[in-house]
C-alpha cells in the first residue's frame, strides 16, 4: 500500500496549509519535536524545519516526504474513524503501548523501524477499520 504522491502542481499556498495541518496533528498527538523530525523523516536535529513548517513554509521536496505525510493522516483518519467520541484516546494512541507492536507505542514502532514501521501502523489500523467495518455490517 502506497500513498498517494503531492501532485506535482500543488500550489506553494497548498503545501503551506498541509505544513500546518500535519503540524496540528503533531501538537494533538503531543509528539517531541524530535518524534515530529523522525516520523517526516527528517534528521532527528532539523528542529529548524518544523519551525518553518509551523510558519507556514511549503513542506516536503521529496516522493518520501509526501508519502510519509500521506500515512500520517490516513493514521489520523483511521484514529478518528476508530474512536469518534473519545478523543483523548484518538489523539493518545500514538504514545500507547500496543501488543501489535511488540509492547511499543506507535511511534516507538516508528523509530524502530523507520519507513516500514509507519506502515506497519497504518496497516494495523487499516485491518482494524475493516474489522469494525465488518462487525457493523453483520448487525
Amino acid at each position: 500500500m502506497i500513498a498517494s504522491s503531492i501532485p506535482e502542481n500543488s500550489s506553494d499556498a497548498d503545501l503551506s496549509r498541509l505544513a500546518q495541518m500535519v503540524m496540528s496533528l503533531f501538537d494533538h498527538w503531543n509528539l517531541s519535536g524530535e518524534d515530529q523530525a523522525f516520523l517526516l523523516g527528517l534528521a532527528p536535529e532539523n528542529r529548524a524545519a518544523l519551525g518553518r513548517y509551523r510558519e507556514g513554509a511549503r513542506i516536503g521536496t521529496t516522493r518520501e516526504e509526501y508519502e510519509r505525510i500521506g500515512h500520517l493522516l490516513c493514521i489520523h483518519r483511521s484514529l478518528r474513524l476508530l474512536f469518534p467520541r473519545n478523543r483523548d484516546v484518538a489523539y493518545g494512541w500514538m504514545k500507547m503501548c500496543n501488543r501489535a507492536f511488540r509492547g511499543m507505542t506507535p511511534v516507538d514502532a516508528i523509530k524502530e523501524y523507520g519507513f516500514a514501521g509507519l506502515l506497519m501502523v497504518r496497516v494495523y489500523l487499516d485491518r482494524l477499520e475493516k474489522q469494525r467495518i465488518g462487525a457493523i455490517n453483520k448487525n
